[in-house]
């Protein structure tokens, strides 16, 4: 993976991403892949009242490399909005929507029109445990209860779940690519 190539291609990846929201079938694509993403969202493994295992971003990340960073980054705001009125638990907070297009938005960049390796999905996950679960979400749950206790906590789910996210992710991602393909 060449990096200073990935970055330059960037805007234009951007362009192409954007121009999938004026046509029907990435639209309807995106809806179902949205409408799983809020079903499996509402599935977790609850560990304390703030601390749950889901899997709801492998259907983002499918979203993301069949329709890049922008149609995933507004139907994960969308989908964040739907999973919050289906089963509120405490008080909404938008962070938690940025969290979700952001997570979409890094998903397209990494894997839309790109051949899907391991190193790729491995790095692509590394930058969501990171960057949106361990440093964003860290601080707006901060933010609402005032309280940095759930850092560690955080972190630690997050080593020990990298591994599996990343073997999910590689296998549905790779399923999908035969999807496409046919």
């Amino acid at each position: 993976m060449n990096f200073a190539k990935e970055i330059a291609g960037l805007p234009g990846l951007m362009k192409t991403s954007a121009e999938q929201l004026r046509k029907v079938p990435a639209l309807t694509g995106t809806a179902m892949l949205t409408a799983l993403n809020v079903v499996v969202g509402t599935l977790f493994i609850p560990i304390t009242p703030t601390l749950r295992i889901g899997f709801s971003s492998i259907p983002a990340a499918v979203c993301g490399m069949y329709y890049g960073p922008i149609c995933t980054g507004f139907a994960g705001v969308i989908a964040d909005t739907l999973k919050y009125i289906i089963r509120p638990d405490g008080p909404y907070f938008p962070g938690f929507a940025v969290n979700e297009f952001l997570t979409g938005m890094i998903y397209g960049c990494f894997f839309y029109k790109k051949k899907i390796t391991l190193p790729r999905v491995i790095i692509a996950r590394a930058c969501i445990t990171v960057f949106i679960n361990l440093i964003l979400t860290s601080l707006w749950l901060n933010m609402m209860y005032q309280s940095p206790l759930f850092t560690m906590v955080r972190l630690i789910k997050n080593v020990v779940m990298f591994p599996v996210d990343v073997a999910l992710l590689y296998a549905a991602l790779k399923g999908a690519e035969r999807v496409r393909r046919t």
